[in-house]
């Protein structure tokens, strides 16, 4: 299985991770100035990027979103981890990404599947869950 992500901070690259070790390759988009985590937490970041190749793109210009295009023609799966406006002003979203490539498989993890423009981190969704005190 060939993997191309978008995701960023951590959980999508938690799910990358422990697919590159069921056995899947990974290339991991990242923008020019890369993910916040690595500058947050480096060996997490490294650690969690184990076998995952990393490429920089700017993909607000062409030649960028062309790159990207292009792994995404030969890969089996797109993980991102944005608002769905933002996938759709980039035409990454999943009607979009469907149009273009059938066959590719697109998972977007929001924080709610109610509210998926609404930002949210682990915490948030633990203190919603009355998991915090």
């Amino acid at each position: 299985m060939k993997i191309v992500s978008m995701a960023q901070n951590v959980p999508g690259p938690v799910a990358v991770a422990r697919l590159v070790a069921a056995g899947a390759s990974a290339i991991k988009i990242e923008a020019p100035w890369g993910d916040p985590l690595d500058g947050l937490c480096k060996p997490w970041y490294d650690e969690l990027h184990a076998g995952v190749t990393i490429a920089r793109l700017e993909l607000k210009s062409a030649d960028g979103m062309r790159a990207l295009m292009d792994l995404l023609g030969s890969a089996d799966v797109f993980i991102a981890s944005h608002r769905p406006s933002a996938l759709g002003r980039l035409g990454l979203d999943a009607p979009s990404l469907a149009m273009r490539f059938p066959l590719l498989r697109h998972l977007n993890i929001v924080g709610s599947t109610a509210q998926p423009e609404e930002p949210g981190h682990d915490v948030t969704y633990q203190a919603q869950a009355g998991l915090l005190q």
